[in-house]
């Protein structure tokens, strides 16, 4: 299938596009319309359709504890802190 120029202006337009290489573009979406065809010749009658890639459901590690940071290690990188809690900037203004 064989698209106009005035076809690719347009779409670019509503796009909001700017097209340098106008004969690329028409057998670019040329060439895409084409594989769209053999697509569609493709019989999908007993095809159910895909949901999910694979058939894995919630596949996740299981929680562990691990190694805990002591206070004086969380806060040592801290941008800016009270010695006890780290200070950050008001976010809520009632």
């Amino acid at each position: 299938m064989r698209v106009s120029k005035s076809t690719v202006e347009k779409m670019a337009h509503l796009a909001r596009l700017e097209v340098e290489n106008m004969e690329k573009m028409q057998e670019d979406m040329s060439r895409i319309l084409d594989f769209m065809d053999k697509l569609n010749e493709l019989d999908t009658d007993q095809v159910a359709p895909l949901i999910y890639l694979n058939d894995e459901v919630n596949v996740t590690r299981p929680d562990e504890t691990g190694e805990e940071l002591s206070r004086e290690d969380a806060l040592k990188n801290a941008p800016d802190t009270d010695g006890t809690f780290f200070k950050v900037a008001k976010v809520i203004d009632l």
